[in-house]
């Protein structure tokens, strides 16, 4: 590419431009931040973007034309960068590993600012990154965190990122379809962003997630969308101590249907949130019997 970049603002001119038949202005610009913070090795993208006069180094430059090289192909950018950011933690993310999304972002959240000194265990069921473990240890630095997935790459992964975040969470293999939930230590509470998209689904999405995030880890089959939660609801007598809460990452169009199940399970306080966008995104229960 013979375009010259000199200042942080040429960064994003030139990402924007460049990108601008695969993505929105909004996520060209949400790009850019991420490359940026990698290319100047900024530990969180709340740690203060450069300003945009800043100069750029000659390498830095052709390193971020690189990443431009491979974004162009349609490669999310968390898998040409390797690296994610999730409630200011640093996430390694690769292909065969789902890339966390703002929504899960706001289910950790919430748990967090529910739980304030919790000193009991949470189990994180289909940990994947191992982001949502990784960030309840960190912001909840009392509960004993345990995080459990059948993928042996995601757990490689999720360990590899508590090491990187400084934290304290236990990762185990285990399916939860098929009665595998022995292993699984008993919590206070459960918490599980499952493989929710319905297969008719897919022609919504982007093509960059289709074509190269792993579809064990999204979709679920027209005729059995909430599977994985009846899992989890039938190993609750196992795994969830009493009274025990649950939280759920949901389809935004099974909100009645999740709350629907969860009554059905013996389980009050039900309730069904929204996201930043206004959709159904999260549910939360309490388990007293």
């Amino acid at each position: 590419m013979a375009v010259k970049l000199q200042t942080i603002k040429d960064i994003r001119n030139f990402l924007k431009k460049e990108l601008s038949e695969l993505y929105p202005e909004n996520e060209s610009s949400a790009i850019a931040n991420l490359v940026i913070a990698d290319v100047f090795e900024l530990k969180s993208l709340s740690a203060g973007l450069l300003i945009n006069d800043d100069p750029l180094e000659e390498e830095k430059a052709e390193k971020i034309k690189d990443y431009c090289t491979e974004l162009k192909t349609g490669k999310p950018v968390q898998y040409v960068l390797g690296v994610t950011y999730f409630l200011d933690c640093i996430i390694k993310v690769r292909p065969g590993v789902l890339i966390p999304r703002p929504e899960t972002e706001e289910l950790a959240d919430l748990i967090i600012r529910e739980n304030k000194g919790y000193e009991g265990r949470i189990i994180d069921i289909g940990t994947g990154s191992g982001c949502i473990a990784i960030a309840l240890a960190n912001y909840l630095p009392s509960a004993k965190v345990t995080g459990i997935d059948i993928s042996d790459e995601a757990i490689e992964t999720a360990e590899q990122n508590a090491v990187l975040n400084k934290v304290d969470v236990t990762f185990l293999s285990a399916d939860i379809l098929n009665g595998t939930n022995r292993k699984i230590p008993p919590a206070g509470i459960i918490v599980s962003n499952p493989p929710y998209v319905r297969e008719s689904e897919k022609g919504l999405m982007h093509r960059n997630v289709i074509d190269h995030e792993p579809h064990e880890a999204l979709f679920v089959p027209d005729d059995d969308p909430l599977r994985f939660y009846k899992a989890i609801l039938e190993a609750a007598p196992e795994i969830s101590e009493r009274p025990g809460k649950i939280y759920f990452e949901i389809n935004e169009t099974l909100g009645n249907e999740i709350s629907e199940l969860l009554d059905s399970y013996g389980y009050g306080s039900i309730r069904i949130i929204k996201d930043i966008n206004g959709k159904d995104r999260i549910a939360k229960a309490v388990r007293h019997g």
